[in-house]
């Protein structure tokens, strides 16, 4: 009788062949086997069984340096000592349409080319139906503070991480599933998504990083005709739509409840385990043997996350969810459920109709950086002394400033402002405040500020081809705070209206993700026809540029009557 070997005593090639699907039954190695047991892939290799899978991929990293969940099943359970559990994706049921594709990350992140497109099976590597070779899922077990208050272990319920590739430029990136089927995470939940959280996700993922904002990426959007069923706005409407998978990528997807739920659960260890594994490899610039290194740790992300908010500030972004499971260690934007790019400016914009007491609304982001980072001091106490408590606290005290300082620099650029005066605080201030009072369009205030010229500024001669500055001039104060401005600008010298308006063109969007825009795409993608969903993505990788077909579809134009009336939420 054949000796069975301790899951642990097998080499990590040979368990991941077996787990595999079935691989290493075969009496002849297959090219994907010939791949599992062989080193991890070197930066930049691609696969070359191009009949079998478009990518290479690995999990050796992960496998290799944290503890994984001893029990080996789907089953929705408490999880202990762990941070990744085992688990399968569930194939997307019925005909699957590949409906959208970012070509910057197919080529620019994961060196393919468009000749991928012509794979059969490309839906099913992109929607979990077939694995990447290398591949190992995994759902990750983290915890959250949601709305305030301790919600204990959620975990990635409906997500597959299928592992890393490493590009030819050396850079790390984790692929992951989201809608891919049931994990140990998913609760109540059926593990799947719908087409349209998924088409605002897709767009929103790309359109955030062309705006220069940190944030995971997106590679595809693959629907299927399998019936998903969902109560919107939890009303008991409960109505059939279309699930639907997208292909996201990150340089990690830790996030700080990834920390908290080990402190909660008393696992200092494995606390201790993954702090490191995410210093080494995250935060190269600090030292693995400096004794103060988690200190240094929460340094760079107090200093991170408040710069990731003044960003999000910068271009009108209200995440909409903004809770302790839904903030990246590495303070970049993930998770995209009910964002809103802001309209009509308003510190009390809140993209959430799940969100009844506008804790997350736009104007409270900073100070909900504050309460989450608020946790993740917390969750690191089990691994800091006493002294390291006090630094890490004074460090903590600093963040309002670290953050006012961000976006105050933010919009000196904004607004073309070259160097630091003491008034320009006031000047920022004084043209929000006005644009508050008149409902100026927050986008295309920035924008058509800078188009104007200088003179028409001072003459107040602005027409209405500029709305938005057309209605923030209509408030009695607007010639003043122009006044003010035109004499700061003047004061630069050197400076010149025409490398003015270039500075301020390159920062200030004209096309952003409105909710309208969303919802008009994701209307006709529900009836198959994805051509608004790919004119969109295709004016978002150009934000800050003129397009044409972007005029022509009133991206730029005041938004329609309509708009007024949609509401997001968190199903999906």
């Amino acid at each position: 009788m054949p000796q069975v070997l301790p899951l642990a005593v097998l080499p990590l090639a040979v368990l991941l062949s077996a787990v595999l699907a079935g691989a290493s039954q075969e009496p002849e190695q297959s090219c994907r086997e010939k791949h599992l047991q062989s080193p991890a892939p070197s930066p930049g290799h691609r696969w070359s069984c191009r009949a079998e899978a478009p990518l290479k991929m690995t999990a050796h990293r992960l496998l290799g340096s944290l503890p994984l969940d001893e029990v080996k099943d789907s089953s929705v359970r408490t999880v202990n000592r762990c941070i990744f559990s085992q688990s399968q994706p569930t194939p997307l049921q019925g005909a699957l349409q590949l409906a959208a594709l970012s070509k910057d990350v197919l080529e620019k992140v994961l060196d393919l080319d468009d000749s991928v497109m012509q794979h059969e099976d490309l839906p099913q590597f992109l929607s979990g139906g077939k694995l990447f070779p290398g591949s190992f899922p995994l759902a990750h077990r983290y915890g959250g503070h949601q709305f305030g208050y301790w919600a204990g272990q959620l975990g990635d319920g409906r997500a597959h991480l299928l592992g890393e590739f490493i590009n030819r430029k050396g850079e790390r990136w984790e692929l992951q599933l989201k809608g891919s089927g049931k994990t140990p995470y998913s609760r109540s939940g059926d593990g799947r998504a719908v087409l349209r959280s998924s088409v605002r996700e897709f767009l929103c993922s790309e359109a955030m990083h062309f705006l220069n904002v940190p944030t995971s990426r997106a590679l595809s959007l693959v629907v299927s005709e399998e019936p998903v069923w969902r109560d919107q706005f939890y009303n008991g409407g409960v109505r059939k739509e279309r699930g639907a998978v997208v292909l996201r990528l990150a340089p990690s997807w830790f996030r700080i409840g990834s920390l908290e739920i080990l402190t909660k659960a008393g696992e200092p260890d494995v606390l201790r385990t993954l702090l490191n594994f995410v210093i080494e490899q995250h935060f190269t610039a600090i030292n693995p043997n400096d004794p103060n290194k988690y200190v240094a740790f929460f340094t760079a992300v107090v200093n991170e996350t408040a710069h990731m908010i003044a960003k999000w500030m910068s271009v009108g972004f209200a995440h909409g969810v903004c809770n302790t499971d839904n903030f990246s260690l590495l303070s970049i934007t993930i998770d995209y459920g009910p964002f809103g790019f802001m309209e009509a400016y308003n510190p009390n914009f809140v993209p959430n109709s799940s969100d009844d007491e506008g804790r997350y609304s736009i104007g409270a982001q900073a100070n909900v950086g504050l309460f989450n980072l608020q946790r993740l001091l917390e969750a690191l106490l089990p691994v800091l002394s006493l002294n390291q408590r006090s630094q890490a606290e004074h460090i903590l005290r600093g963040y309002p400033q670290i953050y006012h300082s961000r976006f105050h620099e933010l919009f000196r650029a904004k607004l073309g402002l070259i160097g630091d005066e003491d008034d320009d605080a006031y000047l920022i201030a004084f043209l929000l405040k006005l644009m508050e009072d008149t409902g100026a369009d927050f986008t295309m205030t920035f924008r058509h500020l800078s188009e104007v010229t200088l003179l028409r500024l001072q003459n107040d001669s602005i027409t209405q081809e500029m709305w938005a500055l057309w209605d923030l001039s209509s408030h009695e104060f607007f010639s003043d705070w122009a006044k003010l401005y035109v004499q700061r600008l003047r004061s630069q010298h050197g400076d010149s209206d025409e490398n003015r308006q270039y500075r301020m063109r390159a920062v200030n969007p004209r096309y952003v993700l409105r909710n309208w825009m969303a919802e008009s795409a994701i209307r006709k993608a529900e009836v198959n026809d994805f051509s608004e969903v790919e004119l969109l993505q295709q004016t978002l990788t150009e934000p800050f540029v003129k397009q044409k077909r972007a005029e022509s579809a009133g991206y730029s134009s005041r938004p329609p009557a309509w708009a007024s009336q949609l509401r997001v939420s968190c199903s999906s």
